[in-house]
């Protein structure tokens, strides 16, 4: 049984090896076929790649000709257990060198197998194929031999043991380099300061530089279990042209990246200066905002509610010219695949973005041009309460029944804002109403009970005084509207303060035998049509505890 430290290094050679081979098998995949082996065929002798042959000759396919070859040389290795003598022989008459084991013919080198353009000889082609039979035989030999198998099962395992200590002490000097170097990045990133500023956040460099650590320890750990099974699939004979092949594509793949990380080396160094010097002005500009917010500095055209935005704006600025500075030097931005890809996220921008835009653009007119701020109570279209927020894209209001409604800037550019909060300096708003009364009542009463209705409403001040106007002169009745101001900041209470000045107006109406017209008028009825006081509390309601005996 495993411990619990070895179990965390076992289930990282299992991930690393899953990695190794697929990256194994999609570089065989990817990898494109010669030309050749897609004309002809290959001759294989254990499982060793040593000509193509092309057909048809004398009506045999290249299939056919790779076919009878490894079926005749497998039955020469098999019949003659002494190590067989290779050797050419040249045919003049049909201009083709026959590769002889022995006195016994393997296959011919026809031109039709060679490639005349690169100047290549019948004698040539077979010399280099005699070589890699002569190494095919070999192996295939020690195919057969238990000794070599089980010492090279030997090597393999030994070979094992050791690729999962490399691996477990990977992982620990992961973990410990890791905590050690982060720890120190952080505190020196603490150290780094503008004007004041600190440039870097130490829990972000913390995490970058682990993060840093550890994909370094993965392409070890990656490059590593790539040796390895290259190593272990070298010692078998049948699996050594399949090990032979992981390493040279490993070999390659590293001289190819070394190569490309050498020229990105200066584009990449001038891309992380321009980063480096655009996150120092974002960082300045923040904190220049910051105490603009605070009151610490001051600036006409800016404020509380127009400093977020701002902001976010010069940010986005920022950010946007220093990526159009380091583009040209990222890694690959010269290549067909990186121009497309740009070209595709511009067409995306611009079809899905025009409305986003068109949003923002709303959201920072309102912001700008402050129709309304966090915190007032305003009527926008049907919708009445106190603005919550004003973001680029929406504004969000809490109506006095406890509603919070969002709305598009755009709909809001669209229609009417009514600030309730605006006409009087200070905290609160105004409240109002409307009522409609027929021409027989006299405007003068009329006004003089409205404001008797606002002076037995709590919560409606004296000063400033409410006001009665009369905003229209309908065919049967006149509008009256009574504007009041109320110091409650509350859109509940705005809600109870309005709904405390109708039922005053319906006493007071009452009161003095005035009908209120409201809603249709169609003819004057033979007496005004009121509420008795007596009647003001019938049944179900209750009078207020000072009435009840009244």
């Amino acid at each position: 049984m495993f411990s619990l430290a070895m179990r965390a290094p076992i289930r990282y050679l299992l991930i690393v090896l899953a990695a190794t081979l697929a990256w194994a098998g999609a570089q065989a995949a990817d990898a494109p076929a010669p030309a050749s082996v897609r004309e002809g065929a290959a001759l294989k002798v254990a499982n060793r790649m040593i000509i193509v042959l092309r057909g048809p000759i004398a009506g045999y396919s290249g299939a056919e000709r790779a076919r009878g070859a490894a079926e005749r040389i497998e039955e020469l290795l098999r019949a003659d257990a002494a190590a067989p003598v290779l050797s050419l022989k040249d045919r003049d008459d049909i201009k083709a060198t026959q590769v002889m084991i022995g006195d016994r013919l393997a296959f011919t080198v026809t031109p039709v197998d060679i490639d005349l353009s690169a100047g290549e000889t019948t004698q040539a082609v077979a010399g280099e194929a005699l070589k890699r039979l002569a190494l095919a035989i070999t192996e295939f030999r020690e195919q057969g031999r238990p000794q070599y198998l089980a010492y090279a099962a030997a090597a393999a395992l030994a070979a094992t043991g050791v690729f999962a200590v490399l691996l477990w002490l990977i992982a620990r000097c992961n973990r410990w380099i890791g905590a050690r170097l982060a720890a120190a990045a952080a505190a020196r990133s603490q150290e780094l300061h503008v004007a004041g500023v600190r440039l870097l956040e130490p829990a972000r460099v913390l995490l970058v530089t682990q993060r840093a650590i550890a994909l370094a320890a993965a392409v070890v750990a990656l490059m590593l279990s790539s040796a390895w099974l290259s190593y272990v699939l070298e010692r078998f004979p049948f699996t050594r042209p399949w090990g032979e092949e992981l390493q040279g594509n490993l070999i390659g793949l590293l001289k190819t990246a070394a190569l490309a990380i050498a020229q990105a080396m200066p584009g990449l160094l001038l891309v992380i200066v321009i980063l480096f010097i655009a996150r120092a002005v974002v960082r300045i500009v923040s904190v220049f905002f910051s105490r603009v917010e605070q009151g610490r500095v001051r600036i006409a055209w800016l404020d509380a509610d127009t400093v977020p935005p701002t902001r976010r704006i010069l940010q986005a600025a920022v950010w946007i010219f220093a990526l159009a500075m380091a583009y040209p030097y990222l890694p690959g931005a010269d290549t067909d695949a990186f121009k497309g890809l740009s070209v595709l996220v511009g067409v995306m921008v611009s079809l899905g973005g025009a409305s986003v835009i068109g949003q923002a653009f709303n959201g920072l007119i309102l912001t700008y041009t402050r129709a309304y701020r966090r915190g007032e109570y305003v009527r926008i279209g049907e919708h009445e309460g106190t603005v919550t927020a004003l973001g680029l894209f929406t504004t969000r209001i809490r109506t006095g029944m406890g509603e919070e409604i969002t709305l598009p800037n755009s709909a809001v550019m669209a229609g009417s804002v009514k600030n309730y909060s605006r006409a009087v300096a200070g905290t609160g708003y105004i409240v109002d109403t409307i009522v409609t009364i027929g021409y027989s009542t006299p405007w003068r009463q009329v006004e003089a009970m409205l404001k008797e209705a606002a002076s037995r409403t709590d919560d409606i001040v004296r000063e400033p005084a409410p006001i009665v106007r009369q905003t229209a002169l309908s065919d049967y009745y006149v509008e009256y509207r009574i504007a009041a101001y109320t110091p409650v900041a509350s859109p509940a209470r705005r809600i109870d303060v309005l709904n405390r000045l109708h039922g005053h107006i319906q006493d007071v109406f009452n009161e003095y035998g005035v009908q209120i017209m409201s809603p249709h008028y169609m003819m004057d009825p033979a007496a005004p049509l009121v509420v008795p006081k007596k009647d003001w509390y019938a049944a179900p309601a209750q009078p207020p505890e000072g009435k009840r005996d009244a």
